[in-house]
């Protein structure tokens, strides 16, 4: 019965992170974000002390249920151990002593790398952003191709229930990692159940040490025990030494296959005995060394941001002196971004790299897919980490999901009245691109697109019109970079800030007209 509502729980949450990951069409209410908050590693970024408080009694009580039910990864090695059962029917599995050194090296180096500000490693390894990656980049696109496939045959039916919509790789890095990631955690699943979580994984780590101490746990009834083995056998984990009637229960995930195995009812999930139990392995207790890693792990999250840097290219505005002969154009050129666009809400690039793991949870719920995992923009340090490109579309002005869905607080929520007074990036005008200016073409489109006019035409030639800019009041939105027509170049885009300023926007103030009697 306990292994039949493990698997149910199981499979309930595994479904629902899954599909919040996959929803493009907003079925499924925000309030789910609430699966990336109940996450260890998200909890402790965003020092969410009612969820760590939660999961670490959870663990105290009843041992690694969170690595068994409520950790995506862990669900889909499961679930890969399950496939692999059904093509090896014989398969079993053995016991086998725990990697005690290689387990708290990878969390002291994972610790120590983030506390010097290098948080790629954490992000890596972080269950819950490894599989957030591997939905976002890998069953996603599958998910829209489907969509795609339905919205071919049901339009022609006359029937408009689905939309097609575009499918393309948001980066080749991303992509890249989250596969190896995917067959890596597979292959081991495969062979030998939960080796990723019990050598690796920083979160089994942690939880492994708290579980050592579990008031419930599983245990061996000695008179029934008749030593045959079958227990060790159906243990994913290789936690369980049948011949000395042994468990490390810092690396047991309470899966309870040991217990439905045991035809002598010899295995029980009961309360912890304090007299008479059989210690776990004496080679655990020497762990000195590696409690003060753990310590520094989890307070590496209350180091605060460093003081943001100064801008990397001073901003200027273009003025506008034009020649009236045409033989004196100047060349068309490129223009490269210098400083990348950190979603609205990051703060600074030191609070991104703090607090972010890279789940790509904003990537995916994104509504105008301007969200895309950046490669070196950031530094090394922020590999995968979220930035804005305006390839595909521009940042709603009044948009705040990136926030909403954020579990770790590296994009903060916003509501909508500063989020229309936050500034990501500033307007940058390449006058000798504009078709205005060019082509003497009419134009326009980067103003009516501008939600605060920081960029606005004034009279040109004629009756022609030509964009003017004021990088001091622009949001950073994209919206005129997104709609410049002007090939190949753009002529205007936006230059990210290290530091997201507060703005404030002039706003003409209209004369209100009072009438006295009918208006005709």
């Amino acid at each position: 019965m306990l292994k039949k509502i493990r698997i149910a729980l199981s499979l309930i949450l595994f479904t629902l992170i899954t599909l919040y990951f996959l929803d493009f069409r907003e079925f499924l209410p925000h309030r789910l974000s609430f699966l990336a908050e109940i996450q260890l590693i998200p909890a402790l970024l965003a020092l969410n002390i009612v969820i760590l408080i939660s999961l670490a009694a959870l663990t105290l009580l009843f041992g690694r249920v969170y690595c068994s039910s409520i950790c995506p990864m862990g669900i889909y090695q499961d679930i890969v151990a399950w496939l692999s059962k059904r093509v090896h029917k014989k398969k079993k599995y053995h016991y086998s002593k725990a990697k005690t050194l290689l387990r708290w090296s990878v969390l002291a180096g994972t610790a120590l790398t983030f506390v010097f500000g290098f948080s790629f490693l954490l992000g890596l390894l972080d269950p819950y952003g490894a599989y957030g990656r591997i939905v976002t980049h890998l069953f996603r696109p599958v998910y829209l191709a489907g969509n795609n496939l339905l919205e071919t045959i049901f339009t022609s039916f006359n029937n408009f229930t689905f939309y097609k919509v575009s499918i393309y790789t948001l980066s080749l890095f991303s992509l890249v990692t989250a596969l190896i990631t995917l067959l890596v955690i597979g292959y081991l699943a495969w062979r030998n159940g939960r080796t990723w979580c019990n050598t690796i994984c920083p979160v089994g780590t942690i939880l492994g040490f708290l579980s050592k101490f579990s008031l419930f746990r599983i245990r061996f009834i000695d008179e029934k025990c008749n030593m045959c083995g079958l227990c060790a056998m159906k243990c994913k984990a290789s936690c369980i030494d049948s011949k000395n009637k042994q468990i490390d229960h810092s690396r047991c995930i309470t899966c309870f296959n040991c217990i439905e195995s045991c035809n002598r009812n010899a295995m029980k999930y009961t309360f912890k005995k304090n007299a008479n139990e059989v210690p776990a392995y004496t080679y655990l207790k020497e762990e000195k060394p590696v409690n003060e890693s753990k310590r520094r792990f989890l307070s590496a999250t209350l180091v605060t941001g460093l003081a943001a840097g100064k801008l990397a290219a001073q901003m200027t505005s273009h003025s506008l002196l034009l020649e009236e002969a045409a033989d004196d154009l100047l060349p068309k050129r490129a223009f490269k971004r210098q400083t990348p666009i950190a979603p609205p809400g990051a703060l600074t690039f030191d609070h991104l790299q703090e607090k972010c793991i890279s789940c790509h949870l904003c990537v995916s719920k994104c509504p105008s897919h301007v969200i895309k995992p950046a490669f070196l923009e950031y530094g090394l340090g922020g590999m995968m980490q979220p930035k804005l490109y305006f390839d595909h579309g521009f940042c709603n002005y009044d948009c705040t999901i990136c926030g909403e869905v954020c579990p770790t607080g590296a994009i903060l929520l916003l509501t909508k009245e500063e989020k229309n007074h936050t500034q990501m990036g500033q307007v940058q005008l390449i006058i000798e691109n504009c078709i205005v200016y060019y082509d003497e073409t009419s134009c326009g489109a980067c103003s009516e697109h501008c939600p605060t006019q920081a960029v606005h035409m004034i009279p040109y030639k004629g009756m022609l019109t030509i964009p003017e800019i004021r990088p001091e009041i622009c949001v950073g939105c994209g919206g005129c970079e997104y709609v410049c027509p002007a090939i190949p170049h753009k002529a205007i885009y936006v230059e990210g800030l290290r530091s997201q300023n507060t703005i404030e926007i002039e706003h003409e103030e209209v004369e209100e007209i009072v009438i006295d009697d009918f208006g005709f």
